[in-house]
């Protein structure tokens, strides 16, 4: 995590990160002016924090209530060494928690990070740099060994030189990669969590049999979403790069749509049209650019390559963004590495949607074949022995596509979790059913896994879908447990037998596309220096439905961003307008504005929280059309699932607001004893909401030059980096 600090007056300090912001002081002793905890207070509170958090978690995973429990840490310094301390951590349990769980809590404190950190006794490396926006080294933990060349089946390059590799990419492109977390609960089965330091919302996640596999897997994930402007998806790119000569790729074209909104020539094929344009009811403003907005300029299109023919086939990004998703996406040593990477993930999510909707009972790997791979057993063991039943499946349906499946139970709480994994080679597609099983996850954090049902209907719902599709926590179906298969088992290799494996595995998995009769399309992206490629098999790999398009199409912010960024500008009759379309939209009241216009505000504040519900009641508040107002605010409180602080700012208006609409109340015989309970403040801000003079309380003033909203200031700056990048490689060539 990158710390930036600013000095303040006195000794005071300033230390920013993701989304906050601490403030540290030293006693008036120390010549400070005592207004803050020092430095080393924070760190002591942290382990204390810490420790209190591992409880935390252990008991909301058994359903142990907290709130009588109690914890306590006390630091005892060696009078002869002031830097030998005794950090003593003390927690009182009711006498009603059983001994068992007494022991778990006390395992789950000694597992708190910075106690581990603390005892493993960090490295401080300490240097001058020039200038530390523009200092890009990277901040990764594993260095690539000289000595060493690790290689692995489905890599054109040695794990330590992909990893070199992929490093330079991105710090020649000015981005700090950081190493977020780490995790291996079980043999042979490590994740990683990595980001960009100075941009955190730009993030993967990497998997593996090793950390050095892993830590291939986010490199190269992070670098497919760079190339496929996956972490701007839906994004507001700013004034700046929207009115830039290109927007996404120097090659893109736009298009003006035709006469009555129709879609213009040039735009896809047949072959698409059918599929995204069955009823002809698509119109060309449904494929308006989200992330610049430029209804002007027509529709940003992106060239494709059709492969049965090698014709270049134009797709709008927004098309694209709405319905794909990542799948389809990634980067490799080679590009044949990346085309099998691509296709692989693209026949996983589509298998898996077949089996999850269809319900289809899949046949269990025998044991001799599991045998063969004994770090894939030792892992298994791991689990069960931790309590969760293990079903390892052949996903393949007969031998026809190259997928596995692990399913894991988790007695604790009756929830399932269907875990699957493609490749050519059934060892590799087997080894990424299993890590991707546990990335990221704590064995407390398979808690969450929701049961399996016999209602068909809450399992073939698109949504259902999605959630598989973001997390793999969708629901499952019982009958996928059934112990009569729909298949047989094959113990299938889709592999190639000779030197050029990659190139031989890609043809083997476009040829099942064209065997199923699907066409394929392929973008190539190289200018980062590492072959990356996307690549998009309509009606078989979109992850949303296609109807999207134009009932959920992600361009609706283009409807309001503009006003809701200059809300404390807009006059009264545009006020009426904004709300006036909010109402008529029929889009879910509980909408996050970030979702809705595609704006990154600070989560901790009031903008960061607000949903098209309250943003509704505030407009009416500013309108003075107190009935309307009265109503949100009692549907807020009602379903509301913000702040404590917002909650009773909102209880001290519908009160307010009852009394306004009373002819026999008056506000003044009741506001003593609202200040009494709400406080002065906030009845301050509560009667000037009501009555006019305090419009839209806890917005902070913006604007569509995105003031004070560092959070995407910080995100457009990471894009900027990757736009100047494709503005000069364009130069070049």
């Amino acid at each position: 995590m990158e710390i930036n600090v600013n000095f303040l007056d006195n000794l005071r300090l300033e230390a920013k990160f993701d989304d906050f912001t601490v403030i540290t002081d030293q006693p008036i002793r120390y010549k400070g002016d005592g207004s803050a905890p020092s430095p080393f207070d924070y760190f002591l509170a942290s382990s204390a924090l810490c420790a209190a958090y591992f409880v935390r978690v252990y008991c909301l995973s058994r359903d142990i209530p907290t709130h009588n429990i109690r914890l306590s840490q006390n630091n005892i310094v060696d009078p002869e060494n002031r830097y030998n301390q005794i950090f003593k951590i003390q927690v009182e349990l009711p006498e009603d928690i059983s001994e068992k769980d007494r022991q778990g809590i006390l395992r789950s404190i000694d597992r708190c990070t910075v106690k581990k950190v603390v005892q493993t006794g960090p490295e401080f490396q300490i240097e001058t740099v020039e200038n530390l926006a523009e200092d890009a080294q990277a901040l990764l933990m594993v260095q690539p060994d000289a000595e060493h060349r690790t290689f692995i089946e489905g890599k054109d390059l040695p794990l330590e030189q992909t990893i070199a590799n992929m490093t330079k990419i991105l710090a020649d492109l000015g981005m700090k990669i950081e190493i977020a977390s780490w995790r291996n609960i079980v043999p042979h089965v490590w994740s990683l969590h990595i980001r960009d330091a100075a941009s955190p919302m730009c993030f993967t996640n990497g998997k593996g049999a090793t950390k050095e596999a892993a830590l291939c897997s986010a490199l190269g994930e992070f670098i497919e979403r760079l190339n496929c402007n996956f972490f701007y998806n839906d994004q507001f790119f700013g004034e700046e790069i929207a009115n830039s000569e290109f927007v996404h790729y120097p090659n893109e074209k736009w298009f003006v749509p035709g006469p009555d909104d129709a879609l213009p020539d040039g735009i896809l094929d047949d072959y698409c049209l059918a599929i995204y344009n069955p009823d002809g009811e698509l119109a060309g403003s449904n494929l308006i650019d989200t992330n610049s907005g430029r209804a002007d300029r027509g529709i940003c299109s992106l060239p494709f390559v059709r492969k049965s023919d090698g014709e270049v086939v134009y797709f709008p990004s927004n098309l694209i963004e709405n319905l794909y998703l990542s799948n389809g996406m990634s980067a490799g040593n080679t590009l044949p590495e990346a085309q099998v990477q691509c296709l692989s993930e693209i026949f996983e999510r589509a298998v898996k949607k077949q089996i999850i909707e269809q319900e289809i009972a899949l046949p269990d790997v025998p044991r001799t074949v599991l045998e063969q791979y004994p770090d894939i057993c030792e892992a298994i063991a791991e689990l069960e022995k931790q309590g969760f039943p293990i079903l390892v499946k052949d996903a393949s349906l007969g031998g026809q596509f190259p997928v596995m499946c692990v399913t894991l139970m988790n007695p604790r709480t009756g929830g399932v979790f269907a875990s699957f994994g493609a490749h050519p080679s059934f060892h590799v597609a087997l080894e990424r059913s299993l890590t991707e099983l546990m990335q990221g996850r704590s064995f407390e954090g398979l808690n969450d896994v929701p049961p399996p049902t016999f209602n068909s209907l809450a399992v073939t719902e698109p949504q259902n879908f999605v959630e598989h599709f973001i997390d793999s926590t969708g629901v499952v179906s019982w009958r996928f447990f059934s112990a009569k298969p729909d298949y047989d088992f094959v113990e299938w290799d889709f592999s190639g037998e000779h030197q050029d494996t990659n190139a031989t595995e890609a043809t083997h998995l476009f040829d099942i596309l064209e065997e199923m009769g699907k066409e394929v399309y392929i973008a190539v992206y190289e200018d980062l220096g590492a072959p990356a490629c996307r690549i998009l098999v309509p009606g078989y790999s979109e992850v949303y439905p296609v109807e999207d398009l134009i009932w959920d199409n992600t361009n609706k912010a283009l409807d309001y961003r503009e006003d809701i960024l200059n809300l404390h500008s807009l006059s009264d009759d545009a006020l009426e307008a904004l709300v006036d379309r909010l109402e008529e939209s029929q889009l879910d009241n509980y909408e996050t504005i970030i979702n809705l216009i595609g704006v990154e505000f600070d989560e901790n504040t009031v903008w960061g929280q607000l949903t098209i519900l309250e943003l509704k009641l505030l407009i009416y508040l500013a309108l003075q059309r107190h009935e309307e107002a009265l109503e949100l605010v009692e549907t807020f409180l009602q379903y509301n699932d913000n702040t404590v602080e917002r909650g009773l700012f909102y209880q001290a208006v519908n009160a307010v607001l009852e009394i306004a609409l009373d002819d026999e109340l008056e506000l003044e015989d009741y506001l003593a004893n609202l200040q009494r309970m709400f406080g002065e403040e906030v009845m301050a801000a509560v009667v000037g909401s009501v009555n006019g003079s305090v419009r839209f309380h806890g917005l902070t003033p913006t604007n569509m030059q995105l003031e004070g909203l560092d959070k995407h200031l910080r995100l457009i700056d990471s894009y900027k980096k990757l736009h100047a990048a494709r503005a000069a490689k364009y130069v070049q060539s």
